[in-house]
């Protein structure tokens, strides 16, 4: 394809949530989870994800030659030319010509998914609420980590995970954001429980993502992400930042504090298959655990069974693709829906 002809395409480019079934589509996409399978008859195909700022569709390419396939990236993006077609429900892309493409600026702002809602105004209530803390030692916590303007920063842009939920710009504060306000709903309801703790375990859980995570071009994992991982990172940013409370401003934190909260940090996966440090072992850790699954798994099955579109399509099919990260196909239909 020329230059000419591909700008052309790119000016009239129509976005995930607007395509409908049997449309004609040449446009750049964000391409992962890029496999080589084999059909029936033993012969490659591509199997693929296509996103863009507005969502996400699976590719197919039934026939694609080896050596094309080596030149795409396994995360990466593409030039594609293809038809969308209804599968099972699905809305997918059939692959005719497929190329690594290297998108400029105004392409990127078209390709990287970003938060429907104001970051400004998250942020705003990320700090309000956790003004509502009481003890001195986490009111001094959590200001030192507010304070802290480059990881803030990282913060309110990073997404909450390279593919699996809130993956896109500003999902770590929103994810944050909602974890947040479930625990000031919740925490009343068990009068036992620590809100201190709960609330600055949620806040403290994923802040590791903001090393862990690269988001400038596409979402990809560190080389720490890659060796450490957010989870032990976000335990070694709490050690750090404890010691400098006590820099800053004298406070000594209780016996247990920082070793419970990196406990909390360290266990919010709930199990070591899910890659837990360690089983949450308090209450407050149980309960972040919790917290921090139901916000991703109801993410996940609402962003499947009901996807934002501009026009709604009935493309016949009751069910979803399996859901790897929840191990079930979802039903779509609501049936109190108008």
């Amino acid at each position: 394809m020329s230059m000419i002809a591909r700008g052309q395409h790119a000016q009239a480019r129509r976005y995930i949530n607007q395509l409908a079934p049997t449309e004609y589509v040449s446009a750049m996409f964000c391409i992962s989870n890029t496999q080589l399978g084999r059909t029936k008859n033993d012969k490659p195909f591509l199997k693929c994800l296509l996103r863009d700022k507005t969502g996400e569709m699976p590719g197919r390419m039934w026939s694609i030659e080896p050596e094309v396939f080596r030149r795409l990236q396994t995360e990466g993006f593409v030039w594609v030319e293809g038809e969308t077609q209804p599968y099972q429900g699905e809305l997918q892309l059939i692959i005719r010509s497929i190329e690594p493409a290297e998108p400029s600026e105004q392409e990127m702002r078209e390709l990287l998914p970003v938060t429907p809602h104001n970051i400004d105004e998250m942020f705003a209530e990320v700090k309000a609420l956790l003004g509502t803390l009481k003890h001195p030692a986490m009111v001094a916590l959590a200001n030192v980590y507010l304070e802290d303007q480059p990881l803030m920063a990282a913060f309110c842009k990073c997404p909450a995970a390279k593919s699996m939920h809130h993956a896109y710009i500003g999902g770590l504060l929103e994810h944050t954001l909602q974890l947040l306000r479930l625990a000031d709903r919740i925490c009343p309801l068990y009068p036992k429980i620590n809100r201190d703790l709960v609330l600055m375990g949620l806040f403290l859980h994923d802040l590791g993502k903001t090393r862990e995570l690269v988001y400038d071009r596409s979402f990809a994992y560190s080389d720490r992400g890659e060796l450490i991982g957010h989870i032990v990172e976000g335990a070694i940013m709490l050690q750090d930042r404890m010691k400098l409370v006590m820099q800053q401003t004298g406070i000594r934190p209780p016996k247990y504090l920082m070793t419970v909260l990196q406990h909390i940090v360290l266990s919010h996966h709930g199990t070591p298959e899910y890659g837990a440090a360690k089983v949450p072992a308090t209450p407050e850790a149980i309960l972040v655990a919790m917290l921090d699954n139901l916000d991703a798994k109801t993410f996940i099955a609402l962003a499947a069974a009901r996807p934002d579109r501009e026009n709604p399509l009935d493309l016949g099919g009751h069910f979803t693709e399996k859901q790897w990260a929840l191990d079930t196909k979802l039903f779509r239909p609501d049936p109190l829906a108008e």
